[in-house]
């Protein structure tokens, strides 16, 4: 996680141009499987194991965006303290509104958010794994269907 603002301009300009090349790939695949579709080629099974992909890799893209979120937002329990609306009586003492009675309501309430991250995150990383997973298992189709064509 870029702890400067000059990373995190450097980690905005890689986002930047990834979503480019991203969407560049994506006109591509529409193009071949508009081309699939075509009656001179009427391959609909490939036009739609390429819509297949498409599918998962947005899913893919849209977790990976989700985790890069949470992770950079950590748990909540282990979240940095802001000191900005505290109120400043004397030089190096302050009045700290963060400061209260842990209760077991409190604790609770705590353990449940972190719970609840817990579950996002790992929920996350699964539907990634499940997408590349996915992504996999067709493009091995299309590797057979490209192995079948050259065969004839």
């Amino acid at each position: 996680m870029p702890s400067s603002s000059g990373g995190e301009l450097a980690y905005q300009q890689l986002c930047s141009e990834v979503t480019l090349e991203f969407n560049d790939c994506s006109k591509q695949v529409l193009e071949m499987e508009s081309l699939f579709l075509n009656p001179d080629c009427s391959r609909v099974d490939l036009a739609q194991l390429l819509r297949a992909v498409q599918t998962q890799e947005k899913q893919k893209l849209h977790l990976t965006a989700t985790i890069q979120v949470l992770k950079k937002a950590g748990r909540p329990s282990e979240r940095l303290v802001s000191h900005e609306n505290c109120r400043f009586t004397k030089p190096m003492e302050h009045e700290c509104v963060h400061v209260h009675e842990i209760t077991e309501a409190a604790g609770t309430e705590e353990a449940e958010a972190d719970a609840e991250y817990d579950n996002a995150l790992k929920e996350a990383i699964r539907g990634v794994q499940d997408a590349v997973t996915a992504i996999n298992e067709h493009l091995e189709e299309v590797k057979y269907e490209i192995d079948a064509l050259e065969d004839e």
